[in-house]
């Protein structure tokens, strides 16, 4: 782990605590070492100092993961930190970023012709500072040859569990995601956490009652007069609180959950009659033809499309760990 003063904790803590519960699965399958330039003491996000072992002669290593920081990253990525990745680069057999620390990669020209993300915050800065750079907007994380780049801070869990996969296969990862009590696979891109999707707060304690009650049943036949009924409103009153709130109607959420818990179902390689099934769709046509309505491709072809993206991780779904051909995008100097 390479890390730096001002680094965010969890991006550094995160996936640590994976490769530590790794170690209770498959005892010295990982050995954690956190460096600095020079070593010695340095202060983290919530101001507390670790120690960290100087790069400067400090061994070959597997994995080598660059942490992010909240500050700007033209504040932490110093010429410094940046021939020090290189260096670890060259003795190491993979590379990693977590959220901003994508930043230190592309500056070293690791990112260079390869796919990557970064926090939603900062992947258009990305693009825009390495236009050799693909970034990918919405992924949780990416995985280019042996280059791999993760989304937000908790993202970090994310990557991680994918090495320990690719180390040590599914049923590990899942231990280690149960011991964790976190998922093994998210459903989903980081657009779910954007700005546009932040700024539907559910303020009223009706429409949070009647969203938390169709998302824990979705297999409910719900409509209107059953959720106004549940939440103990007139309909009217309903369907006013939803477009305050969230801006669609209570007919439109459903359809909106449905579709997305089919699409999560079929992307983690589920069949079309047990996803409508999961979603709460009432047969697979209907299932069927909601996608053609929104895709414009029908549920299978769907699946087929997410397996072929998730390419060597199969357990992932079309927005996690996807492979992307070496050389894609040109090679533009970094900077």
């Amino acid at each position: 782990m390479l890390a730096f003063d001002g680094v965010m904790l969890l991006d550094l803590s995160g996936p640590a605590e994976v490769f530590v519960a790794a170690n209770r699965q498959v005892p010295g399958a990982y050995e954690i070492s956190v460096l600095t330039v020079g070593g010695g003491a340095f202060e983290t996000s919530v101001g507390a100092r670790m120690e960290a072992v100087a790069v400067a002669g400090s061994g070959t290593f597997d994995t080598v993961v660059v942490v992010g920081s909240t500050r700007p990253a033209l504040r932490f990525v110093t010429p410094e930190l940046v021939a020090a990745t290189r260096e670890l680069a060259g003795r190491s057999r993979r590379m990693a970023a977590i959220c901003t620390g994508a930043f230190v990669l592309a500056e070293a020209g690791l990112l260079d012709g390869r796919a990557a993300t970064t926090h939603w915050k900062y992947t258009r800065d990305l693009a825009a500072r390495y236009p050799g750079v693909s970034v990918r907007h919405d992924a949780i994380y990416v995985r280019d040859d042996r280059t791999y780049s993760s989304g937000g801070a908790s993202a970090g869990i994310d990557l991680a569990l994918a090495l320990v996969e690719e180390d040590h296969g599914i049923e590990v990862a899942q231990a280690v995601a149960r011991d964790l009590l976190v998922y093994l696979q998210r459903g989903g891109g980081q657009s779910q956490f954007s700005s546009s999707a932040s700024a539907k707060v559910v303020e009223s304690h009706v429409v949070r009652r009647v969203t938390d009650h169709v998302r824990a049943e979705p297999q409910v036949p719900h409509s209107v007069r059953s959720m106004a009924a549940f939440a103990h409103v007139s309909e009217r009153q309903l369907t006013r609180l939803f477009r305050d709130e969230l801006g669609t109607t209570p007919a439109s959420y459903v359809a909106d959950l449905r579709f997305g818990i089919a699409c999560d179902w079929l992307r983690a390689g589920s069949s079309v009659a047990a996803a409508a099934a999961a979603a709460g769709f009432s047969s697979g046509e209907m299932m069927r033809r909601v996608f053609l309505t929104r895709l414009g491709r029908s549920p299978r072809a769907f699946r087929d499309e997410a397996r072929r993206d998730a390419g060597s991780f199969t357990s992932g779904d079309a927005n996690r760990g996807k492979p992307v051909a070496p050389g894609a995008g040109a090679r533009t100097a970094a900077g």
